[in-house]
């Protein structure tokens, strides 16, 4: 079951909503009256998903779904009545997952949070798979930048280079990149 975090950030009358809720499995853990302090409630309440029905996102909504979005991420699906693309946009970029014009029908529910948790799922995949490539970049770079020293310094070839790092790392038991950013220090230190 699915928890739910509920923010009525309009003057409409979310009750049908927290109920259609409820009748469809959902638990709804708290309903708040806007998105202000949302990370301090989702810090206590540990919801699954977010849902705002907001007749329009404001920009102060926005950057605190951006503000979740960096800090803790979870699928957050908007209801609204505003179909200007400018706040949809805004809206994607903040981090919604599920951006709903044109009201809330009961029988939607779960079929639009099923949606919005796969795709919310999907990116933070994306996300993992591009941090891990650009953590092996960088990485990748130090080595690299290593190499070079120590090509310099001993006047060896890439291969052999590599060799003495590797040999190195394993002496000290310790993993390459530990030892090519040991070496860049160093080099730096003298330079």
């Amino acid at each position: 079951m699915l928890r739910v975090l509920l923010i009525a950030d309009s003057t409409r009358d979310v009750s049908l909503l927290e109920d259609g809720l409820r009748r469809a499995g959902y638990e709804v853990i708290e309903v708040a009256a806007n998105a202000a302090a949302l990370l301090d409630r989702i810090a206590a309440t540990q919801p699954d998903v977010i849902i705002i029905d907001s007749e329009s996102p404001t920009r102060d909504t926005l950057e605190m779904l951006a503000f979740v979005n960096a800090r803790q991420p979870r699928p957050i699906v908007v209801f609204t009545e505003d179909r200007d693309n400018k706040t949809i946009q805004a809206a994607l970029k903040a981090g919604v997952t599920a951006y709903i014009v044109a009201g809330m029908q009961p029988d939607r529910l779960q079929p639009i949070l099923d949606v919005a948790v796969a795709r919310f799922e999907q990116d933070r995949a994306l996300r993992e798979e591009l941090k891990s490539t650009q953590d092996r970049l960088a990485e990748r770079k130090v080595i690299e930048r290593a190499k070079g020293v120590v090509m310099k310094q001993k006047g060896v070839g890439e291969e052999e280079a590599y060799a003495v790092m590797r040999k190195l790392a394993m002496d000290r038991n310790k993993r390459i990149l530990e030892i090519a950013q040991q070496i860049i220090d160093v080099s730096d230190l003298l330079a």
